[in-house]
């Protein structure tokens, strides 16, 4: 659900501060076990079927014919429901799988110096990036509480080379280019809302393995996701100038 090659080259980078992994579903609740489901990130692949919900051919669980080492086959279940299965959550893909996705897309591991724990890094890394746009598309589906209580992500995309408007005039302001960027479809109760999700290079990982900085907001195809975002615009302004205003004379915040 992230960008490969961008992943991979976080992992092996910038190597993780902490030898232990941490939790890989932090909500406080355990989740029930979904049935396995196609959950690769989107890539382009010529001549194969491909699922309409993830962008992606059937899932690959089997070793590479010159892979230099045996990579587990295990999938860690995310906190992100499945849109129209009550009780099923979208599953990340195994090291074997990513493996072979990235092989797919062009990536030849004789040209780098990887190792087997830059493989369980690299997924780290993947599935803590879209656990973090999950909570980002949260917050948004926080202003609908009313409408709808259980939103769901019901497909996904990469437009890696398709920047956004915003990631454009960015840039055209000196700021860099996002290395991916991803459309999410999300099930509000029966309604379809796109999200953009704009991946920029956070540096260093930390010690959950978080490492793109995220740009996530509801596209503007619809007046109520302008809406929205005019909104969150105005709160953020609010709250920023009464924090400012706080700072300046702590004494009359205080009263």
């Amino acid at each position: 659900m992230g960008n490969f090659a961008s992943t991979a080259q976080a992992a092996t980078a910038h190597p993780p501060m902490v030898g232990e992994p941490p939790p890989e579903c932090p909500m406080h609740q355990k989740k029930p076990q979904p049935a396995p489901a196609a959950s690769e990130c989107p890539i382009n692949a010529g001549g194969e079927a491909i699922n309409p919900l993830n962008m992606m051919p059937a899932p690959n669980q089997e070793p590479a014919p010159d892979q230099p080492f045996p990579l587990p086959k295990d999938r860690q279940v995310s906190t992100i429901p499945k849109a129209g299965k009550d009780g099923e959550f979208w599953v990340y893909p195994s090291q074997q799988m990513f493996w072979n996705a990235m092989l797919r897309k062009g990536w030849r591991w004789k040209e780098e110096d990887i190792a087997p724990k830059d493989m369980a890094d690299i997924i780290k890394i993947h599935n803590a990036n879209n656990e973090q746009a999950w909570q980002e598309v949260l917050k948004w589906e926080a202003l609908h509480a009313k409408e709808c209580t259980n939103p769901r992500l019901k497909s996904f995309g990469g437009k890696a080379q398709n920047y956004s408007p915003r990631a454009r005039i960015r840039s055209w302001m000196g700021y860099e280019l996002p290395f991916d960027r991803h459309d999410w479809i999300i099930d509000r109760c029966g309604k379809d809302v796109r999200y953009v999700i704009d991946y920029y290079d956070g540096g260093a990982v930390d010690p959950a393995y978080k490492f793109a900085l995220l740009d996530v907001r509801p596209a503007m195809d619809s007046f109520e996701n302008v809406w929205d975002r005019m909104k969150v615009t105005y709160m953020r302004w609010k709250f920023a100038s009464e924090i400012e205003a706080a700072n300046r004379n702590p004494v009359s915040a205080a009263q």
